[in-house]
């Protein structure tokens, strides 16, 4: 059998999201130079942890998505991995549908699995070994004569992001031929999470809601991370995300004034509260292929790419787009 030669030039990946990682450990794997480069200072992307303490505990709070569902088997075998080393655990199949103006809908039957370190620790993992550069934001990808990413040359470059960051990062015209200009258009949310000191809501695990023009989604975190701790986390609709983004703590209020309402009770004042602002939390147009790729190579993945955004299909993105790399590069 012929050896193919390995790239010198390492192959750059830029966010350190689950697409990110998933491309880059298919490449590691594969012998190839690989090297994430995210500008936050902890991997993770939309599924970011804040760590609070609750009744004197620090507890990991998932403040992006909450939870993952499992269909295609190449990422089960991946999720049964993190099973068996307790990292991830099925949280509930008993999701409730809320509406302000009519009774719960029930619970839909799907499994949806959690971490109890915070979903963040499973792409943590999943980067183990692979070079990571943290707190660095990358300003340009140059496809001139060879490909620079900040004047940097590199074998292929990787943009594991919302398409309106991709798009300005390449050069126009490379841009509309990938296809980022129909994935320009994205919906906010602003997450809100507090403490009590103790559960005043009753029975629940997650809410999604109908119906109401401040709420989308409410968790019980205790329940998610499976301590019991008096923690909700609820995101804002995109419409009122979208009137407050530069004033994000001025949905608290609204927010849980709409979430007793949901759950039939008056809130009582919390421990402490918390926001973030998503200003690009889900997209409105997905593509239909799973993934872009040029002939520079420059390629751009994430939950945007495929039928339905969720973790499991930014996974699927970024393995995907790995397996076109390695044709392309070796």
């Amino acid at each position: 059998m012929t050896a193919h030669p390995v790239p010198e030039r390492p192959v750059v990946v830029v966010g350190g999201g689950i697409a990110g990682v998933a491309c880059a450990r298919v490449l590691a794997d594969r012998g190839l130079p690989v090297r994430i480069v995210d500008r936050g200072k902890r991997m993770g992307g939309r599924m970011a942890v804040r760590h609070e303490d609750v009744d004197g505990v620090r507890r990991a709070i998932d403040i992006g998505a909450s939870y993952f569902t499992v269909h295609d088997e190449r990422f089960a075998a991946v999720v049964e991995g993190w099973r068996r080393r307790g990292l991830a655990r099925v949280w509930t199949s008993t999701m409730r549908v809320l509406s302000p103006d009519r009774p719960d809908a029930g619970a839909d039957g799907v499994e949806r699995w959690a971490a109890a370190d915070g979903l963040r620790s499973l792409v943590e993992d999943l980067a183990a070994g692979i070079p990571v550069v943290q707190g660095r934001e990358i300003e340009e990808v140059d496809l001139g004569d060879r490909l620079l990413v900040d004047g940097e040359p590199a074998a292929a470059a990787v943009l594991a992001m919302p398409e309106p960051q991709a798009y300005d990062l390449l050069p126009e015209p490379v841009a509309e031929s990938m296809g980022l200009g129909r994935g320009l258009d994205w919906s906010p949310t602003i997450a809100v999470w507090a403490a009590w000191s103790e559960r005043w809501w009753g029975d629940l695990d997650g809410a999604f809601v109908d119906g109401s023009p401040v709420v989308a989604w409410i968790a019980d975190d205790g329940r998610r991370r499976g301590d019991g701790a008096a923690v909700l986390v609820a995101h804002a609709t995109g419409v009122l995300a979208s009137a407050r983004l530069d004033q994000p703590a001025s949905v608290v209020e609204p927010v849980l004034a709409e979430v007793g309402k949901l759950l039939g009770t008056s809130v009582p004042d919390p421990l402490w509260v918390r926001w973030h602002r998503w200003s690009l939390a889900s997209p409105r147009h997905p593509h239909e292929a799973s993934f872009a790729l040029s002939d520079h190579p420059v390629g751009v993945c994430g939950d945007a790419w495929g039928p339905r955004a969720r973790i499991e299909q930014a996974w699927i993105s970024g393995h995907e787009l790995g397996l076109a790399l390695l044709t392309r590069l070796r």
